[in-house]
């Protein structure tokens, strides 16, 4: 990277999320449940459906996968966040910063890959319950899991290829708590309207069609519902309620930062904390309170240890 970069700017200052005392206390509280939340929650859906072979279903699959990555997003920036917090010189090296956006565009990538594969399974259930086995196969379901690990990392290095290479001779400080290419552009030594222009097409485009093309989805399949019981949506509004909740929460930090490239508030900082640390967490009540199958298969779970202990 030093090779590829000549840059004068060694290190970035995180302005961080709050200044006074006490709320940076209340922060690292809430933070540091939060993450422990999401790291405790996710891996015990991971776990959970692993072990239960009732589970092992296309939609159970998805599901841990999408609770695998959350556990990746959270952590690429909440630990460097709530040990930041009680710090007064907040810093990040360049390597270090690079590395954070790469990672947090693959994950990115992935999460919106799932969130679409996890609609079209629900499609699949619903509106062609005879051919679902056949159609969401093991096979489909791996290539959905690569196409997004793939699809991440085109979408991160697209972008990369062109930030690593910018002078960064000045300015070093970034308004927020993580890296992200929007910030880091501003405080190149260059002309950063093209710079931009390529973050709006490719991550701007790539928000604002994947959540129009899930809401789509949900529209579809509350219409083929609404047909086939007479107008009775109840169910299946319950149902997918949940995963409208978790596509709005994810993508309306991303269309307010990427798509109406750059604001010049500091607003975007606190959207993103339901990215890192909010979306993560609430997926795991999500689906487990909302579904009897992860119900069941806690019970069978909970049954089990209780006998191999004697209870």
């Amino acid at each position: 990277m030093d090779q590829l970069n000549n840059s004068v700017v060694s290190e970035f200052v995180l302005l961080g999320l709050s200044s006074t005392w006490e709320t940076k206390v209340f922060l690292m509280l809430t933070f540091s449940l939060l993450y422990l939340g999401i790291i405790l929650g996710n891996l015990f859906i991971v776990i959970l459906v692993s072990a239960d072979s009732q589970l092992h279903l296309p939609m159970y699959f998805l599901l841990a996968n999408l609770s695998l990555n959350d556990v990746w997003v959270s952590s690429t920036t909440i630990p460097k966040m709530v040990s930041d917090l009680l710090k007064e010189y907040r810093v990040i090296s360049f390597q270090g910063c690079m590395t954070q956006i790469c990672f947090i565009h693959i994950m990115g990538g992935v999460e919106m890959v799932l969130l679409i594969a996890m609609a079209f399974d629900r499609y699949t259930a619903i509106c062609k319950p005879l051919h679902y086995l056949s159609i969401m196969s093991p096979k489909i379901c791996v290539s959905f899991v690569i196409i997004g690990w793939v699809t991440g990392v085109i979408h991160a290095m697209s972008q990369f290829s062109f930030v690593i290479n910018l002078p960064f001779c000045g300015p070093n400080q970034v308004d927020s708590f993580y890296c992200d290419f929007p910030r880091i552009i501003k405080l190149a030594c260059t002309d950063e309207a093209k710079f931009e222009f390529v973050v709006a097409a490719n991550s701007g485009f790539m928000s604002m069609g994947t959540f129009f093309l899930l809401l789509l989805s949900y529209v579809f399949i509350l219409v083929t519902v609404w047909k086939r019981s007479s107008g009775d949506l109840s169910k299946a509004l319950v149902t997918l309620s949940a995963h409208i909740t978790v596509v709005v929460l994810f993508f309306t930090p991303c269309m307010f930062l990427y798509v109406w490239p750059f604001p010049t508030s500091s607003v975007d900082k606190y959207l993103f904390i339901a990215d890192f640390a909010i979306t993560p967490a609430l997926n795991p009540i999500i689906y487990t309170l909302r579904n009897k199958d992860i119900k069941i298969a806690i019970q069978r779970l909970c049954k089990r240890t209780c006998y191999g202990r004697f209870c």
